[in-house]
């Protein structure tokens, strides 16, 4: 089918971000898995429709394109600007491409995005989630390890990974640490139960808000635990933990045992459900599966059996999975996302099978959870972007402007 059937030449205005994490990273996957050129061909193919997201004058790319015209825009509702997820996520995807084909012109592209964001890299690491993409400079807007802004900071330690962590994949890694404590400076704790959460901020102040989104970021941080010193990995992979509990318990506190899609912490009452519907969404048993991986604690096995068995219980119909519109009444939506068989399944498969089944040293899963290979990466590509290579801690933080009129 994919060879004769498979025509991406459609007069149809796509989303650079999930048509490169699901399409494209789903195709290099596969042929990374099966060493048939024909994924790599199909791979290139949609990869090269949506390269025109990428002309703008800082490489800073737009976040939608018509596959057949190539004329790419931002989202109306987006005010013209960029989102932070939706340009920083196609590194793992493109990188990949110009290794396995050999043409260095999808590596650049995307690398050029974060030469650009390091350039004002505030000194928190925590960017906005609308950047504009003339000046690449955040504009006045929420940060959050959820929606909108999530993944950009996984990329920042996959490409790393990705890379072999070799020493010209620095700038990835010294760029991820100072997220990291940024992130740090987001955490509070519940009362009565001292659950940890991960606030969103806007200007100055925090919001006691976290989407089932962020709930990758225990995952995340267990990942990156082991590239620090011996104390620092352990309070990562301790904060990592508790997050995990957290995300764990956003299923748990609900009747029908699924998460709601985010959750507000009040005082006194811990979490209480914000929106209340689930989507089948991966994160948390993503982050369970690289605990389980990392720990070998098999308390993240039992707290997935059960996600799994509620989703079974709430979400299995005879012609596959549905959401839930709300979680405390159990009443189904019509509608199974893509990411249930190529996340949450796939999670929830890797957490019950043995460590050799995709190895975390030899393969890097893209958001999606398409696994890619871990390739060495010796170019000087990255750097001669960079130029000068400037400290990526920045003394003074970045002024960011009101969009106008909102």
């Amino acid at each position: 089918w994919v060879a004769n059937s498979l025509d991406f030449n459609k007069d149809y205005d796509a989303s650079v971000f999930e048509t490169t994490i699901r399409v494209v990273g789903g195709l290099l996957s596969a042929y990374d898995l099966s060493r048939d050129n024909v994924f790599l061909e199909k791979a290139r193919d949609i990869a090269d429709r949506l390269l025109p997201a990428w002309d703008t004058t800082t490489g800073i790319p737009y976040n939608v394109i018509n596959l057949a015209r190539g004329n790419a825009h931002n989202p109306g509702w987006a005010g013209g600007q960029s989102i932070l997820a939706d340009s920083g996520t196609e590194q793992l995807e493109f990188i990949a491409l110009s290794q396995r084909t050999g043409d260095p012109k999808y590596q650049e592209k995307v690398e050029k995005v974060i030469v650009a964001l390091n350039k004002t890299f505030p000194a928190d690491g925590l960017l906005p989630i609308y950047i504009n993409p003339d000046t690449a400079t955040g504009s006045y807007s929420t940060i959050t390890f959820g929606a909108m802004g999530d993944s950009f900071y996984e990329y920042l330690l996959k490409a790393w990974i990705q890379g072999n962590k070799t020493s010209s994949l620095k700038l990835y890694r010294e760029m991820w640490e100072t997220s990291m404590k940024g992130l740090l400076s987001l955490i509070r704790r519940s009362t009565p139960s001292s659950f940890a959460y991960i606030c969103e901020k806007n200007g100055d102040s925090l919001t006691d808000k976290m989407d089932e989104l962020a709930c990758f970021a225990p995952g995340m941080l267990a990942l990156g635990s082991s590239g620090y010193g011996p104390d620092e990995a352990k309070k990562f992979l301790s904060l990592a933990e508790e997050l995990a509990w957290t995300c764990y318990s956003f299923y748990q506190s609900t009747p029908t045992k699924l998460a709601g899609e985010n959750y507000f912490f009040n005082p006194g009452q811990d979490m209480t459900v914000g929106t209340s519907w689930n989507i089948l969404r991966p994160e948390t048993v993503e982050s369970l599966f690289y605990l389980w991986r990392l720990t070998g604690n098999k308390t993240y096995q039992e707290w997935g059996w059960n996600i799994f068995q509620a989703f079974e219980k709430n979400s299995r119909i005879e012609s596959g999975y549905v959401g839930l519109k709300d979680v405390n009444t159990g009443v189904k939506d019509n509608k199974m996302q893509s990411f249930f068989l190529a996340e949450t399944l796939k999670y929830l498969y890797l957490l019950f099978s043995p460590p050799t089944v995709i190895p975390l040293d030899e393969w890097v899963f893209n958001t999606e959870a398409h696994p890619l290979r871990i390739v060495n990466r010796n170019d000087a590509n990255l750097a001669a972007l960079e130029g000068q290579h400037k400290p990526v801690i920045k003394i003074r933080s970045r002024k960011t402007g009101r969009l106008g009129g909102n």
